[in-house]
């Protein structure tokens, strides 16, 4: 899928997870990418993480590329059997999102903006999904204002056990009516 973009052209590609293994290592143990949790991971360990992922009918992998070179990665899982089991009651078409935008020593502003939109437009491009659920850090305010701006409204904090999570929801609607974009 590719997804034309103010900053250039998005795509989605699947993960492959020995291919890209170093790649994410250098993009998950950097100290920009604090909340993915990953900062003393070895190479072994992110390539053990992402095979795991690949396996799981219930979490997947993208590798978002900015033309054509890898910029970004998304994640997506269904909440009923992934990261949210028991802290929220998941409903017909809900579907939990992850993304990191790789490190750069040349930011393009609106970047990472144009990131999480072409994201959503890709999760919601799936008839199925209806609703988009996030549970970022809530000390992480920088993907706050990014969220809000694609259109998740904050429903209520949750104590998972690696953090204090922001539950935030959104729906195709919101999506819209807050990018403009339909999927």
């Amino acid at each position: 899928m590719t997804i034309p973009a103010a900053v250039g052209r998005l795509s989605l590609r699947p993960l492959d997870p020995p291919r890209d293994a170093e790649l994410l290592h250098r993009w998950v143990t950097h100290p920009k990418a604090a909340y993915w949790m990953m900062r003393d991971a070895t190479l072994v360990d992110v390539e053990r993480a992402y095979t795991d992922i690949a396996a799981d009918e219930h979490h997947h992998a993208l590798l978002g590329l900015h033309d054509g070179e890898p910029a970004f990665l998304t994640e997506h899982y269904d909440p009923a059997h992934r990261e949210l089991v028991g802290l929220y009651e998941p409903l017909p078409g809900d579907i939990g999102m992850h993304f990191l935008v790789a490190p750069t020593d040349r930011p393009v502003h609106g970047f990472t903006r144009a990131v999480i939109t072409a994201v959503m437009a890709h999760l919601f491009a799936d008839p199925a999904v209806r609703r988009v659920v996030v549970e970022p850090d809530v000390a992480n305010k920088a993907v706050h204002v990014l969220n809000e701006a694609v259109g998740f409204v904050p429903e209520r904090e949750i104590r998972k056990p690696e953090k204090t999570a922001l539950l935030s929801f959104c729906t195709r609607e919101q999506f819209t009516a807050a990018t403009g974009v339909t999927a």
